[in-house]
């Protein structure tokens, strides 16, 4: 009963050309590509991700993923999937281009990202993993490591995860205990356990390059004694062939709510090899650079999962027949129901404001190099983006399931599953808490609110954008942008206000970045007004985006004015 997977290659167009006011590929390719070009490019992703991830998706939740004989094992297909994933050069086309990859643009990533985990959230992952893996070791990594391991994770024949958690160091990493102790070799031996590892084990690929956190003998104590290191799952020979199994046990896999098919494990370390990536205790600035990869990829798994969850759940409105719909003829769907039409429009303008956020981050880092500003803004989008669209994605898959009714709450219409795979992405890579920790302390407080102000500036201008049209939908939207721009500020010079009264700021941290996070979707919506209304002819597909924005900003968008209330109480 679950439905197909459409992916929504129109949306990407109007992103990629229209919505931010120039092609944002042809400028952030320097020309090499064009917005027509990525289009192409997620229309491929997405036939792929349809035909071949997306029918895997129900039997991984079904099945999930198996310790058999201290080995895990993927349901069957998962390996040919990753295979094809693989020769259809997919896991080395947003590598970056001085890792040997094709480098494509952060906003055509954003589009792959959604709609990998829109189609199987859950072997999105893995990809997901080798991605950071890949990010970490081109930023850190010596020649050597280069050239053993970053080849292999670009080209896909091997994957990579993010060792970072222990039995008694979570958030806490400064509490991290696995010790890496030196051989005469210049190899690590390391010794400690790790749990809740991604992608920790499989048998989809050849090997698994572990990135993992330690502590060194006379370490100083705290994060600050950490270093980073590649531990393979199988030794690598000097000709480059694959060698003895290191010293690595999965001892478990977690039986979880969701994702089952991600198999997370707890993996031992028993005097394993290991190699030193970057400087001693510098491992938490290696391991940020793959933790900050993952957390704009969280982004893009809320979108994905909210995304599959309002297809459903539209696609059983439009043929379910129940009851009599007020003013409509017999035989209208329940789609036509007012509230059930309610919850399917707050569904899609949600779905297209994180969208649209996720494409306008990866925009950001496209130009941040050049742009010091850029940077900022790029930086303080990272704890937004991750923390709203994720907690966002709990309440549009809660919403699919109550557009089903009864049926929803019957794991058969695969409705339920969303709901459950979407359900880890606000904890982990740092919970919405210690997003919204990241966003006061390290960006607001830091920089006195300069950032912010420069976002509430830019939002500012598109009001006036807004208002240069005799458009009903942009007036309102102008109206309701404004407003929420204003309750923002207020909102800000109130966390400005707690900064010698850090319990009041960081409790009203979650309720500051959902604001910000509502606000931007709202903007979102904003800039696509702006560029429908300048259209000749309105489409069927402009009318829709008018009518997710107008709905977005009455429904949505005013949640500011209460979130602004709850800030400025700081701590009660």
């Amino acid at each position: 009963m679950t439905a197909a997977y459409i992916p929504p290659v129109a949306d990407y167009a109007f992103l990629y050309s229209e919505a931010f006011g120039r092609d944002i590929v042809a400028a952030a390719s320097e020309g090499a590509l064009s917005a027509e070009d990525a289009v192409e490019i997620i229309a491929g992703a997405g036939e792929f991700a349809a035909e071949v991830l997306a029918p895997l998706d129900r039997t991984g939740d079904q099945v999930g993923a198996q310790l058999v004989d201290g080995q895990v094992r993927l349901p069957e297909g998962f390996a040919a999937a990753y295979q094809a994933l693989v020769e259809a050069g997919w896991v080395g086309a947003t590598a970056p281009e001085s890792a040997g990859g094709d480098g494509l643009p952060g906003s055509v990533a954003a589009g792959l990202g959604e709609i990998w985990n829109a189609s199987n959230a859950a072997f999105a992952l893995c990809w997901m993993l080798g991605a950071g893996a890949i990010h970490a070791l081109d930023a850190a990594a010596s020649e050597e490591l280069r050239e053993t391991y970053l080849t292999k994770l670009v080209s896909g024949e091997w994957t990579g995860t993010m060792n970072l958690t222990e039995p008694e160091a979570g958030t806490d990493l400064g509490a991290i205990r696995t010790m890496a102790t030196p051989r005469e070799d210049g190899t690590w031996s390391i010794s400690g356990q790790k749990i809740f590892i991604t992608w920790g084990d499989h048998d989809i690929a050849d090997n698994i390059v572990h990135l993992v956190l330690a502590r060194t003998p006379d370490a100083p104590d705290g994060a600050r004694g950490l270093s980073l290191f590649v531990a393979p799952r199988l030794m690598v020979e000097p000709d480059g062939s694959l060698g003895e199994r290191n010293r690595i046990e999965t001892v478990a896999i977690e039986h979880k709510l969701g994702i089952h098919a991600s198999p997370t494990c707890v993996l031992s370390y028993e005097e394993a090899t290991g190699y030193l990536v970057g400087e001693l205790h510098g491992g938490l600035a290696g391991m940020f650079v793959m933790m900050n990869s993952a957390r704009v990829g969280m982004g893009h798994q809320a979108t994905g999962i909210a995304d599959r969850s309002y297809q459903g759940a539209a696609e059983y409105a439009a043929g379910r027949m129940q009851g009599r719909v007020l003013d409509r003829p017999a035989g209208t769907p329940i789609a036509e129901h007012p509230d059930v039409r309610r919850i399917l429009h707050s569904m899609s303008s949600q779905v297209f404001a994180m969208r649209a956020l996720s494409v306008f981050v990866g925009d950001l880092f496209d130009r941040a190099d050049a742009d010091a500003d850029v940077l900022r803004m790029a930086e303080l989008f990272v704890p937004i983006l991750k923390g709203w669209a994720s907690e966002e994605a709990l309440r549009v898959t809660s919403d699919g399931i109550q557009v089903y009714g009864g049926m929803g709450f019957i794991e058969e219409t695969g409705a339920a599953q969303h709901y459950r795979d979407a359900r880890i992405v606000p904890i982990y890579e740092g919970t919405t808490a210690i997003q919204a920790n990241d966003l006061i302390g390290r960006k607001v407080l830091r920089d006195q609110g300069a950032t912010v102000a420069a976002l509430f500036e830019q939002m500012e201008e598109t009001v006036t954008a807004l208002r240069t049209g005799d458009s009903g939908v942009g007036t309102r939207a102008a109206d309701r942008l404004e407003r929420a721009v204003v309750a923002a500020r207020q909102a800000t010079e109130a966390v400005l206000g707690f900064a010698d009264a850090p319990r009041d700021a960081y409790a009203a941290s979650v309720p500051y970045l959902m604001l910000l996070g509502t606000l931007a979707g709202g903007w979102m919506h904003a800039l696509a007004v702006v560029a429908v209304v300048g259209h000749a002819a309105v489409e069927e597909s402009d009318a829709a985006r008018l009518t997710d924005a107008d709905f977005y900003g009455a429904h949505h968008l005013v949640r500011v004015h209460a979130l602004a209330e709850t800030v400025a109480a700081g701590e009660v």
